[in-house]
C-alpha cells in the first residue's frame, strides 16, 4: 500500500473517530443551550473561523507543499525563516485585533470575555499552523490524526464535566462552549509542538543548504496569498451567510427569533448530520496537498490521472450510500437533536449540498497541488455570487422561505463543483469521463 493510500486510511479511522465525539458536542451544546442559544452558538463559529484562518495565514498548505517538493537539505532553513514570518505576523494582527475587536458588533450579544478569549487564540493556531504543516508535507499523518482525535474528546469532556457539575445561564453557558474549544486548542498545540521540537533536533544533525530569504519567503507567499485570499472570501461568506439567511427569513414576516431558531436547525442540525461523512473528505485534501504537489513537480501526469480516478471513486463509494441514508432516515437522525419536523425536511432538501461538497473538497487539494490556487478562488467567488443571490431572493419569498435558501445553496455548490473538475481534467489532460487521450502536457 503506498504513502497515499496508507496516509489516508490512517486519517479516515481517526477523524471518523472526532466526528463521532463531533457528533456527541452537537448533542451535548444542543441539550444545554436550546434551539435560540444553539443558533447564537453557531452564528458567531464563521467570524470565529475566519480570524484563525487569518492567524493560520494557510502555513499548514504552505509548509506542506514547499516540504513536499523540496529536497531535505532546504527544510531546516524554510522552517527557521517561516518562524520568523510567523512572528512578525501574530505580532501584526494581535495589535489589530486589539484595536478592532471591541468595535465589532458580532461580539455585542455575548459575554465580554469572548473577545479576549479570541485574541488567546491568535498565537496558539499561528504558531501551531508551522508543524501541522511540517507533519503534513512529510506525510506524518499519524501525529495530524492524534491531534485532531484529542482536541474532540477533550472538548467533549470538558463540555460535559463543566455542564454537569454547574448551572450557567445562557450567554455563560455559550461562553463556556467557546472556552472548551480554545482549552483544547492549547492542549493540542502543546503536543504537536513537543513533537515538532524532538524531530527538529534531528534536522540540525543532517546536511543542509540554505536557500535565500527571498527564494524562501516566495515560495511560501506563492501558495500562501491565494490560499489565505480564498479562505478568506469563503469564511467571510460564511460569516455573512448567517445574517443573510436571518434577513431574508425575517421579510417574509418570521421574527428575529424564529429566523435564529431556524438557522440554528440548519446549520445545527442539518449541516452536523450532513456534513458527518466529510471527514473522509478533508483526510483526502490534508493527504492530497502533498502528494499531488510532489507528482506535479516531478511531471508524473500518469500518477496523477490514476490518483484522480482514485480520489472519484472513493468518494463515489461512501457519498452516494450517505446522503440515501440521511435522504431515508432524516427524521430519525434529526429528532437525536430536537424534534422537529424542519430540520428533517432541511436535511432532505440538502443533499445535492452535501455530496458534491465531498467531491468539491479534494478537488480544492487537487487545485492547491498543481498550483491553480487562483481558479479555484475565482471558481468560489462566482458560484457564490449566484448562490447567494438566489437564497436572498428566494429565501425572502413567503412561498419559499427556507426552502428558497436551501435551493440557492445547492446551485451554488453545482457550479462550483463543475468548474473545479474541468479545470483539474483539463491541467492534467483527461476527458470529463476520466480517459487519458493526451500524450503530451505542457
Amino acid at each position: 500500500m503506498n504513502t497515499f493510500m496508507k496516509g489516508t486510511l490512517l486519517l479516515i479511522v481517526a477523524t471518523f473517530l472526532g466526528e463521532c465525539v463531533e457528533f456527541f458536542i452537537n448533542m451535548t451544546l444542543a441539550k444545554e443551550l436550546g434551539e435560540h442559544g444553539l443558533g447564537l452558538y453557531m452564528s458567531i463559529l464563521p467570524t470565529i473561523f475566519l480570524i484563525i484562518l487569518l492567524a493560520s495565514f494557510e502555513f499548514p498548505i504552505s509548509v506542506s507543499k514547499f516540504i513536499a517538493e523540496k529536497d531535505e537539505k532546504y527544510h531546516r532553513g524554510m522552517l527557521k525563516h517561516a518562524f520568523y514570518l510567523t512572528l512578525a505576523i501574530t505580532g501584526s494582527l494581535l495589535a489589530l485585533t486589539i484595536l478592532i475587536i471591541p468595535h465589532i458588533t458580532v461580539f455585542n450579544p455575548y459575554h465580554p470575555l469572548f473577545r479576549w478569549l479570541v485574541i488567546l487564540l491568535i498565537p496558539v493556531i499561528s504558531f501551531s499552523s508551522i508543524t501541522r504543516g511540517y507533519f503534513m508535507g512529510k506525510q506524518q499523518m499519524g501525529k495530524i490524526a492524534m491531534a485532531h482525535f484529542v482536541r474532540k474528546v477533550l472538548q467533549l469532556l470538558l463540555l460535559v464535566f463543566l455542564y454537569q457539575m454547574f448551572e450557567f445561564e445562557l450567554e455563560m453557558a455559550i461562553l463556556i462552549a467557546f472556552c472548551t474549544f480554545v482549552g483544547s486548542e492549547l492542549v493540542v498545540f502543546a503536543y504537536l509542538f513537543y513533537m515538532f521540537i524532538i524531530q527538529y533536533h534531528h534536522i540540525k544533525n543532517r546536511p543542509s543548504e540554505h536557500m535565500s530569504k527571498k527564494s524562501i519567503r516566495q515560495n511560501l507567499m506563492a501558495v500562501s496569498i491565494p490560499t489565505t485570499a480564498l479562505r478568506i472570501f469563503h469564511s467571510l461568506t460564511h460569516a455573512v451567510q448567517p445574517f443573510l439567511i436571518k434577513a431574508a427569513l425575517v421579510q417574509t414576516g418570521l421574527s428575529e427569533t424564529v429566523a435564529t431558531e431556524q438557522f440554528g436547525m440548519l446549520a445545527g442540525v442539518a449541516m452536523s448530520i450532513g456534513f458527518f461523512p466529510a471527514f473522509i473528505a478533508h483526510s483526502l485534501l490534508v493527504t492530497l496537498i502533498p502528494t499531488v504537489s510532489k507528482e506535479y513537480a516531478d511531471k508524473e501526469f500518469g500518477n496523477l490521472q490514476k490518483l484522480l480516478q482514485q480520489v472519484i471513486m472513493i468518494t463515489f463509494i461512501y457519498g452516494v450510500p450517505s446522503v440515501v441514508v440521511f435522504y431515508i432516515f432524516a427524521e430519525p437522525l434529526t429528532s437525536i437533536f430536537f424534534d422537529s419536523p424542519e430540520a428533517a425536511g432541511f436535511l432532505k432538501l440538502l443533499w445535492p449540498y452535501f455530496l458534491l461538497h465531498f467531491f468539491v473538497i479534494p478537488m480544492q487539494a487537487y487545485l492547491i497541488g498543481l498550483g491553480l490556487m487562483k481558479d479555484a478562488f475565482f471558481h468560489t467567488v462566482w458560484s457564490t455570487i449566484i448562490s447567494f443571490a438566489l437564497m436572498y431572493l428566494l429565501g425572502r419569498l413567503p412561498e419559499f422561505q427556507m426552502d428558497g435558501v436551501i435551493i440557492g445553496m445547492n446551485t451554488g455548490i453545482v457550479l462550483l463543483t463543475l468548474m473545479h473538475y474541468l479545470t483539474i481534467c483539463k491541467k492534467i489532460g483527461m476527458t470529463v469521463l476520466l480517459t487519458f487521450p493526451e500524450k503530451r502536457w505542457s
